[in-house]
């Protein structure tokens, strides 16, 4: 596939994943330790598309003092590395699965991102990502990239490359949306953050969506969890759901399912299509400790288990 794709991960983390049947708060808690991964969204939804034969740049920060591990997972990807080492340490996060599917997370701080760092990482950047048909802008901002600087970073690049797929949450979500990426994948809960009002039904969810639509935003995707995804554009809203699936976790589920709509999407499938391959890689994801497709037939088998109605 000549396809040319790029991620971008600017606050990485090693995601030390566990299992714990209920967290027990002030007291201690033996946890399974299932394992312990070079991660962050960008670099999940890249773990994704290698294994559906996509070559890839990925771009970012990583810290200096234990970048090792994710130098042994491009080696393993094949993937050319364009992440900027700055001072300090990459972060580690703790996920903890219940036997209730409840996820806990426990996010530790990490590397702090200088003037000279941003500096040098927009003007690098934006040279090296204009050889790219789709890049992908996945997760939080590292302490020292200020919001406003990262809204007009992320304008920059869709001026270079208008297909920007964008995923994140919380204050990098307002900052991020504020230059219009072509394609959004918010949960419904960071939906109800950014419109300011509960969204308690599906048509209240489409409504909130077609209002970024309205904005400027080409492709509004929801993630409902087990209750599926709805994808809405300005002609066409589709619903899919999963089957019911046995969960070993759902970390890097959200991840998955943005890099089946990238595939998708790269491929020429239509939106209808292309939701039902992304929501099938996502269902096969919270069976399984880690991101990736470890059997691309599973897939194609989960395809015809994913209820597609019109939205």
């Amino acid at each position: 596939m000549n396809y040319r794709v790029a991620t971008i991960t600017l606050n990485p983390a090693y995601d030390l994943l566990g299992f714990c049947p209920k967290v027990e708060l002030g007291d201690v808690n033996l946890v399974q330790t299932n394992a312990l991964l070079p991660a962050g969204k960008g670099i999940n939804v890249a773990k994704v598309l290698s294994d559906l034969d996509v070559k890839l740049t990925l771009g970012g920060f990583l810290g200096k003092e234990n970048r090792d591990g994710f130098n042994l997972l491009f080696n393993s990807l094949n993937v050319e590395d364009k992440f900027q080492t700055v001072e300090g340490r990459t972060r580690i996060n703790v996920k903890l699965t219940e036997e209730n599917s409840e996820v806990t997370d426990l996010n530790f701080s990490g590397f702090t991102i200088t003037e000279q760092d941003w500096q040098s990482f927009v003007t690098d950047s934006l040279e090296w990502l204009k050889d790219f048909d789709m890049i992908a802008i996945s997760g939080s901002l590292p302490a020292g990239v200020s919001l406003d600087k990262f809204t007009k970073w992320m304008e920059q690049v869709k001026t270079i490359c208008p297909k920007v797929v964008f995923d994140s949450s919380r204050d990098a979500l307002v900052a991020g949306l504020k230059a219009k990426p072509w394609l959004i994948k918010p949960n419904d809960k960071e939906l109800e953050m950014f419109v300011g009002r509960k969204l308690s039904t599906l048509a209240e969810i489409k409504v909130a969506a077609m209002e970024l639509i309205d904005e400027g935003i080409e492709n509004v995707v929801i993630s409902l969890g087990s209750k599926g995804a709805l994808w809405v554009t300005k002609h066409e809203a589709w619903l899919a759901k999963p089957p019911k699936c046995q969960v070993v976790s759902t970390v890097g589920a959200g991840d998955s399912m943005v890099g089946g709509l990238m595939y998708g999407l790269m491929t020429n499938q239509s939106i209808k299509d292309t939701l039902v391959f992304a929501s099938s890689v996502a269902a096969l994801s919270v069976g399984q400790a880690g991101v990736g497709i470890a059997d691309r037939q599973a897939v194609t088998n989960m395809l015809d288990k994913i209820e597609i109605i019109a939205g």
